[in-house]
């Protein structure tokens, strides 16, 4: 599946707001500043599609983004950023939670985690809500371009042992080189049952 002919559809603020359930969907999670932005415009191909902010905290609703009659990709609000007001947190926690656990079409949520950094309670607790929820997730390791080899390897079994992921459950990814962008694609249509 290639990401090509895709717009950005609107912000949701509340679930009134979100779209008729008419394509698959696949969400991305991540703490802020974990690469997420980068990542979704590596995949779509696009430098801007999704804004990159250096400020943490920075998408405020669950932002959709239409591959033209295929699939909906849907950015969520980064968590774990402690600056940003605790109502705000809330109010995305709420609305996250909601959307995941109610959303029909959610195909997949990516789970992207930074391989320079060791296992983190935010990440745990996201993966176990999810497999407790049995909502399909795709954990994908950002950043292994700043990482050399062997940094790589050793990185990426203390984050498979610290969440309980096996090796050929994730890919690892790099937004500078484009590592990991052809098994995440094939990885998502597999999900989204899109060719």
């Amino acid at each position: 599946m290639k990401f090509v002919d895709i717009h950005f559809l609107l912000s949701v603020h509340n679930l009134s707001q979100l779209p008729a359930p008419s394509l698959p969907e696949i969400a991305f999670a991540g703490r802020s500043n974990v690469g997420k932005s980068s990542l979704m415009n590596t995949l779509v191909g696009r430098k801007n599609l999704v804004k990159v902010s250096g400020r943490p905290g920075k998408t405020q609703g669950l932002n959709f983004f239409e591959v033209t009659d295929t699939v909906y990709l849907v950015d969520l609000p980064g968590y774990g950023y402690a600056k940003v007001a605790k109502g705000m947190q809330d109010h995305w926690q709420s609305l996250i939670t909601s959307y995941l656990e109610a959303r029909a079409t959610l195909c997949c949520v990516v789970v992207i985690l930074d391989l320079r950094h060791e296992p983190k309670q935010y990440d745990a607790q996201l993966l176990s809500w999810l497999r407790e929820k049995n909502i399909p997730f795709l954990p994908v390791y950002t950043k292994v371009d700043k990482l050399s080899g062997n940094e790589r390897v050793k990185n990426a079994r203390i984050l498979d042992a610290g969440h309980s992921i096996a090796p050929d459950q994730r890919i690892l990814f790099s937004a500078v080189t484009g590592q990991g962008k052809d098994e995440l694609e094939r990885a998502l249509a597999s999900f989204s049952k899109v060719d």
